[in-house]
């Protein structure tokens, strides 16, 4: 019966996060004709793509990355460093919450009803790369946290680089374009909360530009070989239960 409440509970909890979304950017609008350059039915797609990054992020990656610094603490690691395959992908993917997904596929269903109520033409191609630059944006995503993580190996708390972390996410909700100077900068380069979602807007609504996607893909790639870098060097640190 727990297991049931926890279930439905969590699908109702994101169900009002939506709505609240919604709400919130409605309110705006009512007040503005233009937020960061767009306007409602563009802010629209922009919320609909942070909303699919949180529920891949909260469906996949949520409840491993949660125990994640435990296994480090106890010793724990010696099960998944002895599998055949990489401990860094096993451990982050070890895990489905199944009830994330059921918001999962009503997150994708708002970025559907986004895309389809917008006014203007949207070509197919644009919009499927539209959906691979979001999961990359969710993956992104992962690779910071993932950098919010690491540290245990050394400190064996990361509460407070946690609580950094979640403040930080909210970033993800605002469009890049509010920001100005060196907090821009930081937001869309060295923790890059500001992009995962923004730029992966603005290549479908503004129209291609090389030099957004080039930036994009520059934080990707970086990001990712930091990440499998310091794990790595996390690992030479780790005293596993039988050492």
């Amino acid at each position: 019966m727990e297991f049931r409440v926890d279930f439905f509970l969590r699908i109702v909890m994101d169900i009002f996060y939506y709505g609240i979304n919604i709400g919130f950017y409605s309110l705006i609008f009512m007040h503005t004709d233009l937020l960061g350059g767009w306007s409602m039915d563009e802010m629209f797609i922009f919320m609909s793509g942070f909303l699919v990054i949180d529920a891949i992020s909260m469906t996949v990656f949520a409840n491993n990355l949660w125990m994640l610094p435990t296994f480090i603490n106890r010793g724990e690691l010696d099960y998944y460093l002895t599998r055949p395959v990489s401990s860094l992908f096993f451990l982050s993917f070890r895990d489905f919450a199944a009830d994330s997904f059921v918001n999962l596929v009503m997150a994708f269903s708002i970025m559907v009803w986004a895309i389809v109520r917008y006014p203007e033409p949207l070509s197919l191609h644009a919009v499927a790369a539209y959906v691979m630059l979001i999961l990359c944006g969710a993956m992104l995503r992962y690779f910071v946290r993932m950098l919010f993580i690491i540290p245990t190996f050394w400190l064996h708390s990361v509460r407070g680089f946690e609580m950094i972390f979640f403040y930080m996410n909210r970033f993800i909700e605002r469009p890049d374009r509010i920001f100005y100077g060196w907090v821009r900068v930081i937001l869309t380069s060295v923790l890059p909360f500001g992009l995962m979602a923004s730029f992966p807007a603005r290549l479908l609504l503004d129209g291609f530009e090389s030099l957004t996607l080039l930036h994009f893909a520059i934080i990707f790639i970086l990001f990712y070989f930091a990440v499998t870098r310091l794990w790595k060097i996390g690992l030479r640190a780790y005293s596993s239960a039988s050492s």
